[in-house]
């Protein structure tokens, strides 16, 4: 077996903003945590850890013996249960989704007391406890290469997602150890592979950026990048190359395989279903 796959749960204790698109002055967020989220905050956890600032060749370490879901939120149906399932995913009903786990701050800059013309503006993010008062989860999955050498149980235990992060946002509490399963959220995995498959049915949605090559399906397309830390540059201040992907929620018009690249991107694998 090529890789070993874990359930992981995180209690939200804070606040979260998964950087999106800005709409008027509304910064919107992503309804989940997107796999180069993952790799961005556990990558960050595992270098300071070892006491360096390396981050390039431990993003690097990372990319080789780990792959990662998205994470989704979602609540537990019974009091005292940790949840393994998600509840509702943001494109099967988003009016529900967004009154359940999203709102917003709004914050200006101040100049002598009185707020500076154009800077007022909104920060979206997903609550720590729904509009009914329930404790949100993330809920997603981390594959493990065999040899891996990382030590990446003890750093889930200590690591933030998303933005605003010096204000106390994107804080999360590992929910017991990571488990090991078989499945990928609902959906039949190979793990003999270089690089762990997914396999898709019909009419079934894919649940991370999908590289849009000469695929077709169903769905939204975006171009999709993220922020490097490099020893050229200051933290997050390199932006990577732009992937133009199918965006989670589009739906697969024939069964389907997917190899799950490093940074959670998924790309149709060329082996026959």
């Amino acid at each position: 077996m090529a890789w070993s796959l874990y359930q992981v749960s995180f209690r939200l204790l804070s606040p979260i903003h998964i950087g999106w698109k800005k709409t008027g002055n509304l910064q919107q967020t992503r309804p989940y945590v997107t796999g180069r989220n993952m790799w961005g905050a556990l990558t960050a956890r595992l270098g300071r850890d070892h006491g360096g600032t390396n981050y390039q060749d431990v993003g690097k370490k990372v990319d080789e013996q780990l792959r990662f879901s998205y994470l989704y939120p979602t609540i537990n149906s019974d009091y005292g249960k940790i949840p393994d399932q998600i509840k509702i995913l943001p494109w099967n009903n988003f009016y529900d989704f967004s009154w359940l786990y999203l709102g917003s701050y709004s914050s200006t800059a101040l100049n002598n007391k009185t707020a500076d013309d154009g800077t007022l503006h909104e920060t979206e993010c997903i609550f720590p406890k729904t509009r009914k008062g329930d404790q949100v989860y993330l809920l997603g999955y981390i594959f493990e290469k065999t040899g891996c050498d990382l030590s990446w149980k003890n750093a889930l235990q200590r690591i933030q997602f998303g933005g605003e992060r010096g204000y106390g946002w994107g804080r999360v509490e590992i929910v017991n150890s990571p488990k090991q399963c078989d499945k990928y959220f609902e959906y039949d995995v190979d793990v003999t592979e270089e690089s762990p498959i997914i396999k898709v049915p019909k009419d079934k949605c894919i649940l991370a950026h999908t590289l849009v090559g000469g695929l077709e399906q169903l769905g939204e397309i975006e171009p999709f990048v993220g922020r490097d830390t490099t020893a050229k540059n200051d933290f997050g201040g390199n932006v990577s190359s732009a992937n133009i992907c199918w965006i989670p929620g589009g739906v697969v018009n024939k069964d389907k395989l997917f190899k799950i690249c490093p940074k959670g991107l998924w790309k149709e694998a060329s082996k026959k279903v």
